[in-house]
């Protein structure tokens, strides 16, 4: 499930619950345990890429902490 921020960022959120606090390391729902399916992730991805080119096109290259920029950056 993605949610979008206020700034417009997605942020991926567990489909169980709807928690957005996800263990990286297991890759599970910090707060019911859920295995985050890899089509979620693929999902959020392309979010992000979207986001990513949105952003590109009003004051360069989005920044996210930890995120792996566009190739194009």
């Amino acid at each position: 499930m993605i949610f979008h921020n206020p700034s417009g960022a997605p942020e991926l959120a567990c489909e169980q619950c709807g928690c957005r606090w996800f263990d990286r390391m297991h890759g599970t729902c910090y707060e019911c345990g859920s295995q985050v399916p890899a089509e979620a992730i693929a999902e959020f991805d392309r979010a992000l890429q979207a986001f990513w080119a949105k952003s590109a096109g009003k004051e360069g290259p989005a920044s996210v902490p930890g995120a792996k920029p566009p190739a194009d950056a």
